[in-house]
């Protein structure tokens, strides 16, 4: 069994296991968010007395902390105990598209160019990660939500709003791959 869990498994099947938990959470009325738990987590610790925003029954929520926590857990338990060794399989396309931006192929999950500890000490690595996370915290934020919470479970909801942040996360990504990564790189 352990071997039939380490071996990688077809595209298919993530498709099949996100679409059992929609329903599922569909059918309980519950609706997934990933970064929908920073707010669960501060309103916890008590920043709902100061921050309106914040200032919420966080128990209600109990349950997305518990998928949180389990998704951080099941990757740990993947990535140390059920990986086979063998470096991330990617397209030949992909890897003269990092050649062309002076990216080498990754020899682990990503590219040692940008997500290395040398990398985030450079100026420009750190203004990657700064520039990065901002645009991420506040575009969830403003988007009311994450690419997971959006495009999954709401566009499952059938949610115009999530309809909208969707196309909206699309075009960020078509001009971050094709404008503004080239002029970075």
């Amino acid at each position: 069994m352990l071997e039939f869990l380490s071996q990688p498994w077809p595209w298919y099947t993530s498709g099949i296991v996100i679409a059992f938990v929609m329903v599922l959470l569909l059918f309980f009325g519950k609706s997934f968010g990933v970064s929908a738990n920073l707010r669960t987590i501060c309103s916890a610790c008590g920043a709902g007395n100061n921050v309106k925003f914040f200032d919420f029954d966080w128990r209600a929520q109990t349950w997305n902390l518990l998928f949180l926590v389990g998704s951080v857990i099941g990757g740990f338990v993947s990535a140390e105990f059920l990986s086979n060794g063998e470096i991330v399989q990617i397209s030949q396309a992909t890897i003269q598209d990092l050649s062309a931006l002076g990216i080498a192929a990754p020899d682990d999950l990503q590219p040692e160019e940008i997500f290395s500890l040398e990398a985030a000490f450079t100026l420009k690595g750190f203004l990657i990660l700064l520039l990065g996370g901002f645009a991420i915290g506040f575009g969830a934020r403003y988007a009311g939500g994450c690419t997971s919470g959006h495009a999954i479970s709401g566009l499952s909801n059938l949610q115009l709003p999530s309809l909208i942040a969707v196309v909206g996360f699309f075009i960020g990504g078509l001009i971050t791959t094709w404008i503004l990564l080239p002029l970075i790189f």
